[in-house]
């Protein structure tokens, strides 16, 4: 793997930057940013409600709050993340903040429903270009081994655990003062990391950009990418059968297709389709969609059970998910020893097992279940699972890729985790309300035996991840994708 320490690899990052010398500072400012970015993707959930009754949404309609966030978010992950390699990496982070703190703002501002979901369809274009800039800036900018490991590994905790965060922090703000401030609260962190990003983070580009953009690949895969989001998070309304979604899959489809077949004629393509020959990065992607399929419907079903069924508040929701955080980051800080110890296959399967094995024990859950003895158990493995897992697919998922592809790589680990999201709480919702249309019972039994339904079909995901890492994934090359074998070993006297 490349030296960043060579005069070679410091050709990718702007040698007169004082973050050359103090990449620290670029950690926590890229940390900051994704911070913002995944805890906006869990903060409204609890603001809904008062969404709804204040601006006078319609039921169906509400969904939109949430869902055009997620359409733009996962539609343009891709072209951003490669724009960032072709443009600049801190160009397009900086862009990228700068969008979506306006769009919080205009968020915040909102007095009809189509104002709020343009607003938001504008936050997750900012989201799209911030997140894969952020990953491939620290891929690109902290020397490889422990150091590395330490940043991809505080990463991947505030990638896992921004969610958990988002539900409690959603819930304060919509209690203490009203559901703007779930927006506004960007504002002031928006400008701060701005700021920081400014005087901070270096820039850096693909050292190879001859041939230009390539407009009509990044229309193609950016057009089937939508397409294919807004067909999943419509299928539940639709339904899955309907010539509706169907006609949506097909179109998407034959956009990617197309997007596919362009990319082997040009000379300077914006997806080197050969990058998917690299094992790792393959693996962590595929695996990445399952965990993240069945982890954002433990958010959407367990933030349920507890207003709908146990009668917690906003608040009182979203503080049953701290131990999910604290899980999350525990998890996260023992997996970098542990990959020293046992390697990144073996942390990796752990986490994935762990984290089946929770979604498992809420399966158990009946209307009575008490937190400490019913939920708190499950929350506890998923999140150690979680959080043993996140570290090693960040590192295997950028770690085996040439430097000028660092932006390619971090748009499609981020593209996994927003499509498989999308399509988990898709595909978990239809089962989970067939499940409580079947169910005998009293209503709220009928509730709780549709959300036990999704934890089921949730750690099966998760158990199909293990299944593929254990398949597909060869420890030697993991070990060395992660942070080559003398990088590994140094994290154990780290």
């Amino acid at each position: 793997m490349t030296d960043l320490s060579s005069p070679t690899s410091q050709a990718h990052v702007t040698e007169d930057s004082p973050i050359a010398r103090h990449w620290l500072v670029t950690v926590v400012v890229v940390c900051l940013a994704q911070f913002m970015v995944i805890l906006d993707a869990t903060i409204t959930n609890v603001a809904l409600p008062s969404i709804q009754s204040d601006l006078k949404f319609s039921a169906g309609d509400l969904q939109w709050v949430v869902n055009a966030y997620m359409l733009v978010f996962g539609g343009f992950l891709l072209l951003g993340g490669r724009a960032g390699d072709l443009l600049g990496r801190r160009k397009l982070f900086v862009v990228g903040i700068t969008v979506f703190t306006a769009a919080s703002l205009l968020d915040g501002l909102a007095t009809s429903p189509g104002f709020l979901v343009g607003a938001r369809a504008l936050q997750g274009l900012g989201a799209a270009l911030v997140s894969p800039a952020a990953l491939s800036i620290i891929t690109t900018t902290v020397p490889e081994g422990p150091d590395r490991a330490k940043a991809l590994g505080a990463f991947a905790a505030i990638s896992g655990g921004g969610g958990a965060v988002g539900l409690l922090l959603g819930g304060l703000l919509t209690d203490a003062l009203s559901w703007e401030w779930v927006f506004f609260v960007n504002v002031p962190v928006g400008i701060a990391t701005l700021l920081l990003a400014l005087r901070f983070v270096p820039e850096s580009k693909a050292e190879d950009t001859r041939g230009g953009f390539d407009l009509i690949g990044a229309f193609l895969v950016t057009s089937g990418l939508v397409v294919l989001t807004y067909a999943i998070v419509k299928a539940q309304d639709f339904g899955w059968g309907s010539p509706k979604t169907l006609g949506l899959g097909a179109g998407a489809i034959a956009l990617l297709v197309a997007f596919g077949y362009v990319q082997t004629r040009r000379a300077a393509p914006l997806v080197r389709l050969s990058i998917f020959r690299t094992r790792t990065l393959t693996t962590a992607n595929v695996t990445t969609l399952f965990l993240l399929s069945g982890m954002n419907a433990f958010f959407f079903f367990g933030s349920l059970y507890f207003q709908q069924i146990k009668g917690y508040n906003a608040l009182e929701s979203g503080a049953a998910f701290v131990p999910m955080t604290v899980g999350i980051i525990a998890g996260s800080v023992s997996s970098q020893n542990l990959i020293a110890r046992f390697g990144v296959k073996a942390v990796l399967l752990g986490g994935l097992v762990l984290g089946a094995l929770g979604l498992a024990w809420m399966t158990m859950l009946t209307p009575d279940s008490g937190y400490l003895g019913g939920f708190l158990p499950g929350i506890m493995l998923l999140a150690l699972g979680i959080g043993h897992a996140f570290v090693p697919l960040t590192l295997i998922a950028t770690g085996g890729v040439d430097p000028d592809d660092q932006g390619l790589a971090s748009g499609l680990f981020n593209t996994s985790q927003q499509i498989g999201g999308a399509l988990g709480l898709a595909i978990l919702s239809t089962f989970a309300i067939s499940a409580t249309d079947h169910a005998t019972g009293t209503h709220a039994e009928a509730l709780v035996h549709g959300y036990t339904v999704a934890f089921a079909i949730g750690a099966a995901l998760l158990a199909l991840a293990a299944v593929v890492v254990a398949v597909t994934l060869r420890a030697r090359e993991a070990n060395a994708s992660a942070a080559a074998a003398e990088g590994v070993e140094a994290l154990v006297a780290a």
